[in-house]
């Protein structure tokens, strides 16, 4: 069924209030499916102080603008204020704000470009989901990936849009040799892997995005703690880059698959756990593969591997009770 279409003429006058603001924070965790006031709290808190550490205080600032564009842009299109009221309309935008001054350098222009990408990803997901609504899913991140790879390929021909931290577009994956790791490195890689969902590298952000997922709901903390710690395991078993590891960049897009697919779309069982936990191991492989496909272009996979995986997931609509 497509999305119902309504708008109510209070809205306006309900811009500044406590309601919108719960809207907001709302929207950035709904990044991690939490419908939780203090939990989005905590995931903004996690990534000012990730993005400060890091030197990127604009990424932080940027996450700001995009959430509260792509929320407003909600608000004042016709369609239904319950997607408003859950955070649905901004955690698309939230995501853009982070991607845009991670890849991007700081100019007027993109400023201006984030703007008007967080504002149609609120659009575009309408439009997704009425595409995806015949066959039981939703677009998912999938708005901010589809329209953040739109302004990161422009860049390359946009001389004002500066793409000053794209990667160099190469035929060839370059592999970093292995070290040896330690416990602590480890830990860090692992938290980081939950992190960078936001495209934060800081451990510590990683351990308040925990905290506030436990707040929320254990099992979304429990299925981000698994799902992170497996993508790592396989990364490094399988021997994919340090560099990417280091990073976290093998755990966030399984991150959300665990969440997704571990206690959001499946009630949480043991059967259900299993598929879980093969959707995490794929998302990784998932990850890999679209890495390399776009090598050439020095263009990020963003959470795309997520998207893939949980729809794969999701498509054969089963049923895990413990009944049988």
């Amino acid at each position: 069924m497509k999305e119902s279409i309504h708008i109510s003429p209070s809205r306006s006058t309900d811009i500044v209030s406590v309601g919108f603001l719960k809207m907001l924070l709302r929207g950035s965790g709904q990044v991690m499916f939490q419908n939780n006031v203090w939990t989005g709290a905590l995931f903004l808190v996690g990534i000012f102080v990730g993005s400060y550490m890091e030197g990127q205080s604009l990424v932080a600032y940027g996450a700001v603008v995009g959430l509260l564009v792509s929320t407003l842009t909600g608000y004042f299109l016709p369609i239904t204020e319950d997607d408003g009221d859950a955070g649905l309309w901004g955690f698309n935008g939230i995501l853009v704000g982070c991607a845009f001054f991670t890849f991007m350098g700081n100019s007027a222009f993109t400023w201006l470009a984030l703007i008007l990408c967080s504002m149609t990803t609120t659009w575009v997901r309408i439009g997704f989901n009425n595409l995806l609504a015949p066959f039981g899913v939703n677009s998912l991140t999938f708005p901010f990936v589809f329209m953040t790879w739109i302004f990161l390929f422009s860049a390359r021909e946009m001389q004002n849009l500066p793409g000053n931290f794209l990667s160099v577009p190469s035929l060839t994956v370059h592999l970093v040799p292995y070290n040896e790791l330690s416990i602590v490195d480890l830990l860090k890689y692992w938290m980081q892997g939950i992190s960078q969902v936001f495209l934060i590298n800081s451990w510590i952000t990683g351990l308040i995005f925990v905290i506030a997922l436990f707040i929320s709901n254990k099992w979304a903390g429990i299925w981000a703690l698994i799902a992170s710690a497996i993508a790592l395991a396989f990364a490094i078993a399988f021997k994919t880059s340090e560099t990417s590891v280091a990073d976290g960049l093998y755990g966030f897009s399984a991150t959300l698959t665990g969440i997704a697919i571990g206690m959001t779309f499946y009630q949480p069982n043991w059967k259900s756990a299993i598929w879980a936990v093969i959707a995490i191991i794929i998302t990784v492989f998932i990850q890999a593969g679209m890495n390399a496909l776009l090598l050439p272009y020095g263009i990020p996979s963003l959470t795309a591997p997520f998207c893939i995986a949980t729809w794969l997931f999701l498509l054969p609509q089963f049923k895990f009770t413990t009944d049988n």
